[in-house]
């Protein structure tokens, strides 16, 4: 597995990592034996970057990837590079989200991260979303913070614009910006992408496969319908999600003309956009999991790069990428 770093002097990790979120039952019912055979396969496969988050399953995911590492013995703190996130909040007597990203808070949840994951210290502590009432300068003096006391090595920022990305690193360097990228949701292009290399931090692509559109095996309406988030996602409502599905059939063609499935190929098209940009896939299963990885040692000319531009051209899909409250938290910035 090719190594890639979180920000210039971060920890080197794989070129792909874990995104644990399907480690809760966000995208369907799954277990701890599920995800403990997610964990040990990708250490078979050289991946060695975890990337979850307190509200995954309100905790479950982290539990699940502590009690992995538990069983690992002496090994346990060498085995991974474990990124998490903290910043989506619940008033619990109504039900109602919002975003804290106040010093008390964060590290209140970071210590319960620390002690579901069972370590001292993670790699990459993200604000998840932004809290418009602090300023990111103060959230950014906040992490610098946690980093002297010994309980993070770097922090970064979840789906926040390029010009609060140059703010923060003003205060401290930014070890790695989230967003979603892959070649259903170009948008990152329009500034993300360069300022993030400019500034020397990664780029983390979640849902780098288009949240199954970019695979031989998209969900079908049936599937969706088992799937509170998905079924009110516009781009898994029909019509949009038949035309999407319609279109993505000349990349499904096309990656079996290259003798790659489908999801390989979405993963090797992130990669060679730029070497500072790391997909963090997730799925509940092994063998997804494993054509996942193989898109991390595919090798693509400019040539094939051009031929998958040609069959999913910049606007091809259908539908938002939100709805409108999905899109509460996240910074538009084009």
């Amino acid at each position: 597995m090719d190594k890639r770093r979180l920000g210039v002097q971060g920890t080197e990790i794989s070129a792909i990592g874990i995104g644990a979120m399907s480690f809760s039952n966000f995208y369907g019912a799954t277990d701890e034996t599920q995800s403990h055979a997610i964990l040990k396969t990708a250490l078979d496969e050289g991946v060695t970057h975890i990337d979850t988050a307190n509200v995954y399953g309100m905790g479950t995911s982290e539990t699940v990837i502590g009690s992995f590492l538990a069983n690992q013995g002496k090994r346990r703190n060498e085995l991974f590079s474990i990124a998490s996130k903290a910043g989506i909040a619940r008033r619990r007597e109504l039900g109602e989200r919002y975003f804290d990203n106040s010093p008390g808070y964060l590290e209140a949840e970071l210590d319960k991260t620390l002690a579901r994951l069972g370590v001292d210290i993670i790699d990459v502590y993200y604000v998840h979303r932004r809290d418009a009432a602090t300023p990111i300068e103060e959230v950014s003096e906040t992490l610098a913070g946690f980093i002297r006391a010994g309980k993070i090595k770097s922090f970064g920022f979840s789906e926040i614009a390029p010009t609060s990305l140059a703010r923060a690193s003003v205060v401290h360097p930014v070890a790695a910006v989230q967003s979603e990228y892959s070649l259903s949701v170009r948008s990152p292009e329009m500034g993300l992408v360069q300022m993030t290399r400019q500034l020397g931090t990664a780029l983390v692509a979640f849902s780098p496969v288009g949240r199954s559109l970019l695979t031989d095996r998209p969900h079908n309406e049936q599937r969706i319908a088992k799937m509170a988030w998905m079924r009110n996602n516009p781009r898994f409502i029909e019509p949009n999600l038949s035309a999407n599905i319609n279109a993505a059939a000349g990349f499904r063609a096309l990656a079996a003309d290259m003798g790659s499935s489908a999801a390989a190929l979405a993963i090797a098209w992130l990669l060679h956009r730029d070497d500072h940009i790391i997909p963090i896939p997730g799925t509940r299963s092994v063998a997804h999991f494993q054509e996942l990885c193989a898109g991390a040692r595919l090798r693509l000319s400019a040539e094939d790069m051009a031929c998958i531009e040609t069959v999913l051209p910049i606007g091809w899909a259908h539908g938002d990428r939100y709805s409108d409250d999905q899109w509460v938290g996240p910074e538009r910035y084009c």
